[in-house]
């Protein structure tokens, strides 16, 4: 099987050409290579490639920039997706599109199914959600993927920050009044392949480590399985801000985004494992070592 994976540059593409570069006959692309929102570019790219999928893990992903680069985040999130679409159509490939629980207003207060009205309250989220429809509209059996707070070794996250900050200073904190459920690109990455065959239906899916959190809770689990690992930290505890002490923040955040993975047990029949899990994997995988 061929596959070309966009946005090898990133978290989640460079987890994902790692785990199947030894599996599959693979091409990574990155942005130096492919600029997205060259749309002739696109073509002439992978105009001249053949593959059976293709797995864009690409985006502008920058909450608040996409607010004042409205335009570009369009063109980048929703138009490119779209091209995308219409290459892997003509070419009889399937397109694998990862899209985000920013989608989803945060109003609900249990977790979102893919058939919950999407409603963002961000042009970052508005943005990804013209990604999904223009991806779905092209037909086939094309496959949108959402995830939420996506962590991994390749690029720093919110998690690395946080470790971070506790090995440099005494006291950190972090919003306690936010929910969501961290995703590690790992396991993202292990359960995809069953998707890649052009046979199974597309659609929405959502995926995320199992169980919800809070960025505070997150964090102090980090923290916790750093302090277990023998990993040494001038802060122990994390404190808790909130979402309104965030002053600097220009684009709105949805307060709860947690995504049901019931559609891929149902699927499956496997569930993922929990957040816990996944962020005391990577510790010890990743940061016992440095």
């Amino acid at each position: 099987m061929k596959i070309v994976i966009i946005g090898t540059g990133g978290r989640l593409g460079a987890a994902l050409m790692r785990e199947y570069r030894d599996k599959f006959e693979v091409t990574g692309i990155n942005h130096a290579q492919l600029d997205l929102s060259n749309f002739d570019k696109i073509r002439e790219k992978l105009g001249g490639t053949g593959f059976d999928v293709l797995i864009n893990a690409a985006a502008f992903t920058n909450v608040d920039l996409c607010e004042t680069q409205s335009d570009q985040a369009f063109r980048i999130n929703a138009e490119a997706p779209r091209v995308l679409a219409e290459v892997c159509s003509e070419k009889n490939a399937k397109l694998i599109h990862f899209s985000t629980d920013y989608v989803f207003d945060g109003e609900k207060r249990a977790p979102y199914i893919e058939e919950d009205e999407a409603n963002p309250v961000s042009v970052y989220g508005e943005s990804k959600l013209a990604g999904e429809r223009n991806v779905l509209a092209a037909g086939g059996r094309h496959l949108v993927v959402r995830v939420s707070w996506v962590f991994g070794p390749d690029r720093p996250s919110f998690i690395d920050g946080m470790i971070k900050r506790a090995q440099e200073s005494e006291t950190v904190d972090a919003i306690a009044d936010k929910f969501s459920t961290p995703t590690y690109t790992r396991d993202i990455a292990k359960m995809l392949p069953r998707f890649f065959d052009n046979g199974v239906e597309g659609g929405i899916l959502h995926f995320a480590n199992a169980g919800k959190c809070s960025w505070q809770e997150y964090a102090q689990w980090a923290l916790d399985c750093c302090d277990k690992a023998g990993i040494s930290l001038k802060a122990n505890t994390v404190g808790a801000c909130k979402l309104k002490d965030m002053a600097n923040w220009i684009a709105r955040r949805p307060v709860y985004s947690v995504l049901s993975f019931a559609k891929y047990t149902q699927l499956t029949g496997t569930s993922p494992r929990t957040w816990r899990e996944a962020v005391a994997d990577y510790i010890t995988r990743f940061y016992s070592k440095k």
